[in-house]
């Protein structure tokens, strides 16, 4: 129903962010929101997922990400949380050429991806990926503000857990990222998931 939505950040969450268009707030779930800054204008390409018990809006910065997560919800077993957690890793680029070339200890490192569902990914995406454009250079964002007190870190750690990591995975790369001072919270977030992944 929606394609995408432009206007202004006005609440970051762990796991949404409140964009204001046209003085109607849509709360938006997000991989990592922390990608953004409250005030920042943004145009958000969203997908909106309807179950029994809920009408969802998910966001992505590209139109490639997006079609990426529509990918990974045709797969058996992945759902939009698994397929949210997936994206949060920014290395989308790293993620299909996983798929394409049948890596599936790479996938199973993704919270909630076993080895079937993994091979189930490959199965039903690894030709279609191979043929699609995708092209995620500037998947990134705009950087935050650099934060040297640890609310950043914490942030990005519930953030961590919020995509579905555990406690215990969590507590393995905290140790990690308080070694990296004068961090923001979303680079505290990319660096985690590259230590998970």
């Amino acid at each position: 129903m929606y394609e995408y939505l432009k206007g202004i950040i006005t609440v970051l969450a762990p796991k949404f962010v409140v964009i204001e268009v046209a003085g109607v707030g849509y709360r938006v779930v997000m991989g990592n929101p922390y990608r953004f800054t409250i005030g920042q204008e943004v145009q958000l390409f969203v997908e909106q997922v309807v179950r029994e018990d809920a009408i969802t809006l998910y966001g992505f910065q590209t139109v490639d990400e997006k079609n990426l997560f529509d990918q990974l919800l045709a797969v058996s077993g992945i759902g939009p949380k698994s397929a949210l957690a997936i994206l949060a890793n920014a290395d989308h680029s790293g993620l299909v050429q996983a798929i394409v070339a049948g890596n599936i200890n790479y996938l199973t490192k993704f919270p909630g991806i076993g080895k079937k569902t993994a091979q189930q990914m490959v199965l039903d995406l690894q030709n279609n990926l191979s043929k699609l454009p995708f092209d995620f250079q500037n998947i990134e964002g705009v950087a935050a503000p650099v934060v040297s007190t640890n609310p950043a870190l914490d942030d990005a750690l519930e953030a961590l857990r919020a995509l579905g990591y555990g406690d215990r995975e969590v507590k393995k790369v905290e140790k990690a990222l308080q070694q990296q001072p004068d961090k923001t919270t979303s680079d505290y977030i990319s660096a985690g998931l590259k230590l998970l992944v």
